[in-house]
């Protein structure tokens, strides 16, 4: 297979402390975290907006990596910046402070030749932008995209009608209670997908994900790690994963889903060792290869 994966979101830097310490100014933002974790299993076109603050080097380490940043648009300002904490909750991230600078007044742009991409992910960016990446691509096999509570609470409409027009939406727990009204897992999934996307996976953290696929059910745990050091990035690097998995196989039924939330399951894992993108920086595939083995092996019968 020769598929190529487009995705569409933030690049950033990030200011974060856990209880293992604090990192200032690390690479962060949904497309970074998701790019590095799918470009192990296919090749990804990025699209997204940095200051003219952001170094050469960074973009040089993502060409490396088989990243197409020719997408990547640099304008005068500074890039996004987030900060945050993990010291009271390692399962969700206090906002101390964002400054969305030149991502602020981002509007996709996709060139000529990423517009017959495949596969295609919209990050977590607003609806409205997704939306209007969709209206630029040429009919793609398949479309899987992240949301978050805050698209759901003031741009619920323009996602119910990005919804429809999709194949996977992937949100964690607590995004897919508020965004179905149901306080069940299942029944939230089972409810979203009615809204349109043939398959759900529902982000549990710690406690693993959740895929609804059409009748379908498939639980898998998270993969056991004793020390997490920062777990900023977690679901991205999981999406990276699991939509990398989908691209490079170019299959998409239930045990094709599986398998690929399994692939990203190992990549959020080896994400949340160390901070930022360190872990996956220097990542091989044996690796990978080799935590995906024992994760079957300690979820199996």
């Amino acid at each position: 297979m020769n598929n190529s994966l487009l995705v569409v979101g933030s690049v950033a830097f990030d200011h974060v402390t856990t209880p293992s310490g604090n990192r200032e100014e690390s690479l962060g933002g949904s497309a970074t975290y998701f790019s590095h974790s799918a470009s192990f299993f296919c090749p990804v076109k990025l699209v997204a907006v940095i200051g003219d603050d952001f170094p050469q080097k960074y973009i040089d380490d993502l060409n490396k990596k088989n990243i197409d940043t020719s997408g990547l648009i640099r304008r005068q300002g500074k890039t996004f910046r987030w900060k945050g904490s993990y010291v009271n909750d390692l399962n969700e991230a206090e906002t101390i402070e964002t400054n969305l600078n030149v991502f602020e007044t981002f509007k996709p742009v996709l060139p000529d030749n990423y517009k017959d991409t495949p596969f295609v992910f919209l990050a977590n960016i607003d609806p409205d932008l997704q939306l209007n990446v969709l209206e630029q691509v040429k009919s793609p096999k398949f479309v899987a995209c992240d949301t978050m509570n805050l698209w759901i609470d003031i741009k619920k409409n323009s996602l119910l009608n990005l919804l429809k027009k999709i194949d996977l939406l992937i949100l964690n727990d607590g995004e897919a209670k508020m965004l179905s009204g149901k306080s069940n897992l299942i029944s939230a999934a089972k409810a979203i997908q009615s809204m349109g996307p043939k398959s759900v996976i529902v982000k549990k953290g710690e406690h693993g994900s959740l895929l609804v696929y059409e009748n379908d059910l498939f639980v898998l745990p998270a993969y056991p790690i004793e020390t997490v050091v920062d777990p900023t990035g977690a679901g991205d690097t999981f999406a990276g994963g699991t939509i990398g998995y989908i691209c490079k196989k170019g299959k998409t039924g239930f045990n094709d889903l599986k398998k690929a939330i399994a692939y990203g399951t190992v990549m959020a894992s080896f994400n949340v060792e160390n901070f930022s993108m360190d872990n996956l920086i220097g990542l091989t595939d044996d690796k990978i290869s080799a935590r995906f083995d024992e994760l079957l092996k300690i979820s199996s019968i």
